[in-house]
């Protein structure tokens, strides 16, 4: 909660904003790095072992990673794994250096997506997944971050067991279950998706300094989704599972996109930042 604080009081404002975004997100993924570290005392973890969870892979899971008794049971990676992930860094390399950059009056709307997708492509599909390849490879339990979440047949499957598991993770660990045990499991859902949105506002909308409160909307807008999934109208739909459980997630999760990657943010952030990439 400090760390934020502190980098947007010390960011010079002649800086880039794009700058200022990512030096909050990574502020953030900091503390909760070593939280998660903290919190997971495992005396058999070797310090070479410590330092690559610390450094050199992006999960949450530090009970997985560090724990050398899960070695044995690692799933190792398949050549098409590898491949997969290398090509989609490639593609993702190639859509934020030269596919943004081919027409110079490219509208910024398009430039905007274009990078976003770039971006995605480049980190959680590409690089990441490179990365549980080798830690996995080496016998170290390093689930990939991004689990196919196209063939999500549910909300609670997507954000549950496909999309960002490292942010999963830590939500679950930090958040659901201490609100749950408080509150109860629906209240308890209601309030880490707000929180999880709340954290989306500050990275995002802040450094944009627009689109105030909707990454915020968006995120109850999918605990809405969830609670309409699981409510008996939506069981007797089938809205959890199938084509009509993949339809309605995907409905739910591209339909008010727009809010969590609002105007301000795409024009005043990932345009210049995509405008920077093309520079070097």
């Amino acid at each position: 909660m400090v760390a934020p604080a502190v980098v947007m009081w010390l960011w010079p404002k002649v800086w880039p904003q794009w700058g200022l975004m990512w030096a909050i997100a990574s502020s953030i993924y900091g503390g909760c790095k070593w939280l998660t570290f903290r919190r997971t005392p495992i005396a058999t973890a070797s310090a070479r072992r410590q330092m690559a969870y610390l450094l050199a892979w992006p999960g949450m899971d530090a009970a997985a990673f560090l724990n050398p008794s899960h070695s044995n049971s690692t799933e190792q990676p398949r050549i098409a794994e590898w491949l997969s992930a290398t090509l989609k860094l490639a593609i993702g390399v190639v859509l934020l250096r030269d596919v943004c950059g081919t027409f110079d009056d490219m509208p910024p709307f398009i430039v905007a997506w274009s990078g976003m997708i770039g971006l995605m492509l480049t980190l959680h599909f590409g690089l990441f997944q490179l990365l549980s390849c080798f830690w996995r490879a080496n016998g170290i339990d390093a689930r990939p971050l991004m689990n196919q979440p196209i063939i999500s047949t549910s909300l609670a499957e997507l954000w549950g067991r496909r999309w960002n598991i490292a942010f999963r993770d830590l939500t679950h660990r930090f958040l659901f279950q201490p609100l749950t045990r408080r509150f109860g499991p629906r209240l308890g859902t209601w309030f880490g998706f707000a929180i999880s949105g709340v954290i989306h506002d500050i990275v995002m909308s802040l450094p944009a300094g627009g689109g105030y409160g909707q990454p915020t909307l968006y995120f109850v807008m999918q605990a809405a989704g969830l609670m309409i999934e699981r409510s008996r109208i939506g069981r007797r739909l089938g809205l959890g599972h199938g084509l009509r459980g993949w339809l309605f997630t995907m409905l739910v999760l591209i339909g008010p996109s727009r809010l969590l990657l609002h105007q301000p943010f795409l024009e005043r952030i990932i345009v210049p930042f995509v405008i920077a990439v093309r520079s070097l």
